[in-house]
C-alpha cells in the first residue's frame, strides 16, 4: 500500500463528525507507528534494560 493510499484510507475511516484536528492527530499517528517500523525493521531499536538504564538516567 503507498503512503498515498494509506492516508486515504486513513481519512475515509474517520467519523464524518471528525475534525480537522482529529484528522491531523490520526495522520500523525500513524507517521510514527509508520516511523517506528522502519526503525525496527533495520535494527534501530534498544533493549527492554537499555530503555530502564535510560529512564532511571533522566528522572534523577
Amino acid at each position: 500500500m503507498t503512503t498515498k493510499q494509506k492516508l486515504l484510507k486513513a481519512v475515509q475511516d474517520l467519523p464524518d463528525n471528525a475534525s480537522f484536528e482529529d484528522a491531523m492527530e490520526r495522520l500523525y499517528f500513524l507517521a510514527k507507528v509508520e516511523r517506528g517500523l522502519e526503525q525496527a525493521d533495520s535494527g534501530r531499536t534498544l533493549s527492554h534494560s537499555e530503555v530502564k538504564e535510560k529512564m532511571g538516567k533522566w528522572s534523577k
